[in-house]
């Protein structure tokens, strides 16, 4: 009682900041089609500025702040998600799963094409999911199959009962971030309340958990990971990080640059002296210059990789993920920047889109960049290790062909443990890649798009070449 006296005494404005969210996020997750643009735009705007008026008008009250975080994540509990449709492919996963069916070996269209219905409400699953999942192995790793499965254990034959079982797996997930990025937050003496820009970005709300994508899930492991790296704790840190890479596969991309983690000279020692007392110190796994403790550290992270995918593995599992995977970099394309713009001079030179062969040489780009990041740059300490994930990821996603709205979500998390402030930026700025779906082709406007990333690039110039700050 006397927590709310408190705060109708102490923090009347930013309370009415929180009650107009609600609202607009209510409206947003019960009363918005996609193909209704201007509402979407004006919606994803207000909230934006609501969110920063509920940080600075609350002085950073941490109570406060927590409830607001998870009072607009409940107001989506029982919304069916409307910015995304993978939601159905991610029920008919879990489904497949309880019937004891591999969902790696069997496509959906394998099944309803040929009259069967392996799973209850299969047809409704089917409609739902749309074409281009349907014809398609899945491509989803076993953590995040564990989660749908769950859903389907626990729903029965409800899609929206699977929705709230889902939707509040990455509740959880989100709150086990706000504790484990306040704690490595504190650890490096950065404030504290930098992860508000993650927990309280309505980005991150709507695209995780209004949206149902579990990129929140697999930066829960991934922050958890360096919360445990950065406690000595490597050993179990890999462990972490190989479920982080068994919900989403991204973080394999940054394997390579916790080459120099265990450099001598032990910098991770003096950051852990600033941090922490003697007492930990001595009782921690601090590490050392050990090419033994590096490749026990990859060894531990794939082999419990590994072993998560071994209830799936069979040699049709290797050949239809690795076909699912590779469809990424040479069939699809959306939302891209350099890769459109590389496409459009082929398109002058030959008349055709080479995606084929554009597809190919830039993820080779990505990985010049990120082994020149992981060998020429000592990641040895947590603010330099993330630094580097963030402009390696930044860069990745520059030079992809597929750029969906929630693979930001890396970026904007990363960016608290850094000085970089340009993802954001680009969490405001990608609400006009959603502007495709104001026709019924979903075709993009490539105006738009280059609106999108002229102010994202900007920022990033700003920050990464010319070394100035945006303040936040």
């Amino acid at each position: 009682m006397s927590l709310l006296t408190n705060l109708f005494k102490y923090h009347k404005t930013p309370l009415l900041f929180v009650l107009l969210s609600s609202i607009f996020y209510l409206s947003f997750a019960y009363d918005l089609v996609r193909t209704d643009i201007i509402k979407l735009l004006l919606l994803y705007t207000a909230l934006f500025v609501f969110a920063f008026k509920i940080i600075k008008t609350s002085g950073f009250y941490f109570r406060l702040l927590v409830i607001s975080a998870i009072l607009f994540r409940l107001l989506f509990l029982f919304a069916i998600p409307n910015l995304s449709q993978d939601f159905y492919r991610f029920i008919w996963d879990g489904r497949m799963i309880l019937e004891g069916l591999n969902p790696y070996l069997y496509s959906p269209d394998s099944f309803i094409e040929n009259g069967k219905l392996p799973i209850a409400q299969a047809q409704e699953l089917y409609n739902g999911m749309g074409a281009l999942s349907s014809s398609h192995f899945t491509n989803y790793p076993p953590i995040n199959q564990l989660c749908f499965a769950i859903a389907a254990l626990f729903s029965g034959k409800s899609i929206l009962g699977s929705i709230v079982i889902l939707r509040t797996l990455i509740i959880a997930a989100d709150i086990g971030t706000l504790y484990f990025g306040k704690k490595l937050l504190e650890r490096l003496k950065l404030p504290s309340n930098r992860v508000f820009w993650y927990i309280l970005n309505p980005f991150i709300i709507i695209e995780l958990t209004g949206n149902l994508h579990f990129e929140g899930v697999m930066l829960f492991f991934l922050v958890w990971s360096l919360y445990l790296l950065h406690s000595g704790k490597w050993k179990w840190a890999a462990v972490v990080l190989a479920c982080s890479i068994s919900v989403k596969l991204i973080p394999l991309m940054f394997l390579p640059l916790f080459f120099w983690w265990f450099k001598k000279g032990n910098v991770i020692a003096n950051e852990m002296k600033q941090s922490v007392s003697m007492k930990e110190i001595a009782t921690s796994q601090v590490p050392h210059n050990d090419i033994f403790k590096l490749i026990l550290f990859y060894a531990i992270v794939g082999i419990t990789t590994l072993l998560l995918f071994l209830p799936f593995f069979s040699m049709e599992f290797i050949n239809n993920y690795s076909q699912t995977v590779g469809l990424w970099f040479g069939k699809f394309e959306f939302n891209a920047s350099i890769y459109y713009l590389i496409r459009e001079i082929g398109f002058a030179i030959t008349g055709y889109n080479e995606i084929a062969i554009i597809g190919k040489v830039l993820p080779i780009l990505s990985l010049l960049i990120i082994l020149g990041f992981s060998f020429f740059k000592q990641n040895n300490t947590i603010p330099k290790l993330t630094t580097s994930i963030v402009v390696v990821f930044a860069c990745y996603l520059f030079l992809s062909t597929t750029v969906h709205p929630w693979y930001i979500a890396t970026l904007v998390l990363l960016c608290v443990f850094t000085n970089y402030r340009f993802p954001l930026v680009w969490s405001v700025a990608l609400v006009l890649s959603y502007l495709a779906y104001s026709n019924s082709s979903n075709s993009e406007n490539l105006w738009i798009i280059e609106l999108e990333y002229m102010i994202v690039f900007a920022a990033f110039i700003w920050e990464i070449v010319l070394k100035k700050r945006i303040r936040i």
